[in-house]
């Protein structure tokens, strides 16, 4: 089972003299307490790896303690992103907007024809009886980044930017070589192979989610929008914050993604990538591939979070 521990300071800083820019203020260590001691290092990268040798599929995980600290378990770019995503779409279309002087706030006109009606959308099944549907792109944000709505995505995808656009605009954020994205809800209706064209490691994912709370990377409107979504995400709740939940002072936010079912009976992607803050405000991100598990969405549930739990006892209790 390959198992890493690297120092995201030094990988935020090689990434940032590739793209031409300065690390902004608060980016990596800022003290000498800043980062976990070794013991708890080592304690953490060892339970997150026995935890994925034991489960009956490919589990990537990703862990960055105050944008400092680095634990990855099986960090390689294969895992289909599925609707985790929709959180690279959002943050490319909000780019776009600006670079247009256009508003989130912004309606288009949809056709409902144009909408699938066997696909994931609580946006369709809200708007029974309007057509056209008149809906701002911060609502179809809203649906993505919450409710994981294709409908949603499909639409951003056809009217604003496509998916071309979304991931050269994302390896301006994060290294080219940690993720891809190719296809659309739509492709991967049609042709559920093709869930494995877009995919990435968990690290990258980290990084990007990493950059969304401790970096300017958008406007400070855009980008706190794309913040409070996250943190109001309704799916996954037995995931990354199922060990969390009532645990006073404790903030999740949160971007899940669910993959098909194979021929083989396997489920092709399970995913959830969130930022949690403590209560004293250490804060660490915490990203959980799982590529063709041979089990149930509940039992891939568990697993998820077990390493949840796990990395919050380790993290909070080094403090």
């Amino acid at each position: 089972m390959k198992k890493s521990v690297i120092s995201l300071s030094s990988l935020v800083l090689v990434f940032a003299s590739l793209i031409s820019c300065t690390p902004r203020p608060g980016q990596g260590c800022q003290t000498a307490s800043s980062g976990m001691a070794p013991e708890t290092v080592k304690a953490l990268t060892d339970s997150l790896t026995q935890i994925a040798s034991a489960a009956p599929g490919e589990v990537g995980i990703a862990v960055i303690v105050n944008g400092c600290d680095t634990v990855t378990v099986n960090d390689t770019d294969k895992y289909p992103l599925m609707s985790v995503f929709k959180l690279h779409q959002a943050v490319a279309v909000c780019h776009y907007l600006e670079r247009k002087g256009v508003s989130i706030d912004t309606v288009l006109h949809i056709d409902r024809q144009s909408l699938s009606p066997d696909t994931w959308s609580p946006m369709l099944k809200d708007s029974v009886g309007s057509s056209p549907l008149d809906v701002s792109v911060r609502t179809l944000m809203r649906y993505t980044l919450q409710q994981s709505d294709n409908n949603a995505s499909n639409v951003m995808f056809d009217s604003l930017i496509d998916v071309m656009a979304v991931d050269e605009f994302i390896a301006t954020l994060v290294p080219r070589t940690g993720f891809r994205l190719e296809v659309r809800e739509s492709d991967m209706a049609s042709d559920h192979s093709l869930s494995y064209r877009n995919h990435s490691s968990p690290l990258s994912a980290a990084m990007l989610l990493e950059r969304l709370f401790t970096d300017s990377v958008l406007s400070v409107v855009n980008q706190e929008f794309i913040l409070d979504a996250l943190r109001g995400c309704s799916t996954g709740a037995d995931r990354l914050p199922a060990p969390l939940a009532g645990i006073e002072g404790v903030e999740i936010a949160h971007k899940t993604g669910s993959g098909y079912v194979s021929d083989a009976g396997k489920l092709v992607a399970f995913n959830d990538a969130a930022h949690i803050v403590l209560p004293g405000g250490d804060a660490y991100t915490l990203v959980v591939f799982i590529k063709d598990f041979d089990g149930t969405e509940s039992e891939a549930s568990a697993v998820m979070s077990r390493i949840s739990g796990v990395t919050y006892r380790l993290v909070s209790g080094s403090r």
